[in-house]
């Protein structure tokens, strides 16, 4: 399996669904990591020409295992300048994988701390967008903890 930003992608994936492993790359970050390693250029769909459509969805369905070295480096590399905010058509920071992750629990930990109702909902276990709980959320409450009934004494 090769690996990318220190996770294993699936080698008998196509590389546009393999790059979603990652955590932090969904489908339309990964279609741009793609178009950027190998057409080296971003563009809408609307703007590209036939020709460049059909390259671009040749290379989508190229699987992991049928990369070269170089196509492999090529991706990582548009990735490291994508975390390093390099190029000029982006305009915000993007986290992958353990900085993401840290970012994430840090941002719920000040919740918790400034003691919004966000964080009371996540410090309970309950869930946080506005979600029912009388009878579902048992996936953020985990299993029914059941309550017995008091016995009634005979006199």
């Amino acid at each position: 399996m090769p690996r990318l930003l220190g996770v294993d992608i699936p080698a008998n994936k196509s590389i546009y669904v393999a790059l979603t492993h990652i955590y932090g790359i969904g489908f339309s970050l990964s279609k741009k990591i793609i178009q950027k390693s190998f057409l080296n250029a971003i563009k809408p769909e609307n703007k590209m020409d036939l020709e460049e459509k059909k390259k671009l969805e040749g290379f989508l369905r190229i699987r992991v295992k049928d990369l070269t070295k170089d196509q492999l480096s090529a991706i990582s590399q548009t990735i490291l300048q994508l975390q390093k905010n390099e190029e000029k058509y982006v305009y915000y920071e993007f986290l992958f994988e353990g900085d993401l992750r840290k970012k994430v629990m840090d941002n719920i930990k000040n919740q918790i701390e400034i003691n919004s109702y966000v964080g009371i909902r996540h410090k309970r276990g309950l869930p946080v967008h506005g979600q029912r709980t009388r009878t579902n959320a048992r996936t953020r409450k985990g299993p029914r903890k059941t309550v017995a009934n008091k016995k009634i004494e005979s006199k």
